[in-house]
């Protein structure tokens, strides 16, 4: 258990998507840190889960959500339909908009501390290539899932501001986690948008742990060399430090400036 703690002395964390492409990575690398309580609609990927509770529920269903936030301080939502090109009625509407809502109501209503809302870097898709997007830009979303989690994101707003619930969005970049990101095939644009398992991990727990947040929009893209998203009060709000930078971890030849200026720096220290 982390640093000695016993599982019933760590803050309680409802993790909803947790059998996910990002919600199996996240569990994993907290499940000595914190106290979870595990949600997915098919839980057989979750038998690693240990002494951590699991449940198989359905989000749409606003008596479900209540209960599965009873007794949680924090609550990261994960879950939803991932596709850009989900359908509206058939998918979003249930699993992208009702579950959000769902959740920050459930939250609000059972005393919960804070609810991180896992948005994404496609609600930002409208803006040109050359434009670094910020938090306090407008969304633009190019797709109906986009705009769904548009509207999590407002409603993390409201709860915030209106009910007096802590919330946190974060705008996922390029996860790491897909199998097709490769040395062979990856483009510039996902380079300047990926974001490491690892760096997300410690995001996440970064969103979890800082105190007096009311309400951010925190964008969660690695350390690369160029990026879609800045990070700068991303950096300040939650103290979040990427490790990886997707220009190195690809192997395409183009360093980062800090790593080069160290590397000059050594260099002219050993011909002095």
């Amino acid at each position: 258990m982390h640093a000695g703690r016993k599982l019933e002395n760590m803050r309680t964390v409802l993790i909803t998507g947790a059998a996910g492409r990002i919600g199996s990575v996240f569990h994993q690398s907290v499940s000595d840190r914190y106290r979870l309580r595990l949600v997915d609609r098919q839980v057989a990927a979750l038998d690693d889960s240990g002494p951590h509770e699991v449940i198989e529920a359905n989000l749409a269903d606003l008596a479900v959500c209540q209960r599965l936030c009873q007794d949680m301080d924090t609550i990261v939502h994960l879950a939803g339909d991932p596709s850009p090109a989900a359908d509206f009625y058939d998918s979003l509407l249930d699993n992208n908009i009702k579950a959000v809502y769902n959740i920050f109501r459930a939250a609000k209503d059972q005393g919960c501390r804070r609810v991180i809302f896992a948005s994404s870097i496609q609600t930002i898709e409208g803006y040109p290539l050359d434009v670094q997007a910020r938090p306090d830009m407008p969304v633009k979303p190019m797709n109906l899932y986009a705009a769904a989690k548009g509207f999590g994101e407002l409603m993390g707003h409201y709860f915030a501001y209106a009910e007096g619930l802590s919330c946190i969005a974060v705008r996922v970049g390029a996860y790491g986690g897909n199998r097709e990101h490769t040395p062979e095939n990856i483009d510039s644009r996902t380079l300047s948008a990926y974001v490491s398992p690892r760096d997300l991990c410690h995001l996440f727990v970064q969103c979890i742990e800082a105190p007096d947040v009311q309400f951010a929009v925190v964008q969660a893209v690695s350390d690369n060399r160029f990026k879609r998203m800045d990070i700068t009060s991303t950096r300040a709000t939650v103290g979040y430090a990427p490790q990886d930078d997707a220009f190195e971890l690809f192997e395409t030849g183009i360093r980062h400036p800090a790593r080069w200026f160290d590397e000059r720096a050594r260099h002219l220290t050993q011909d002095d």
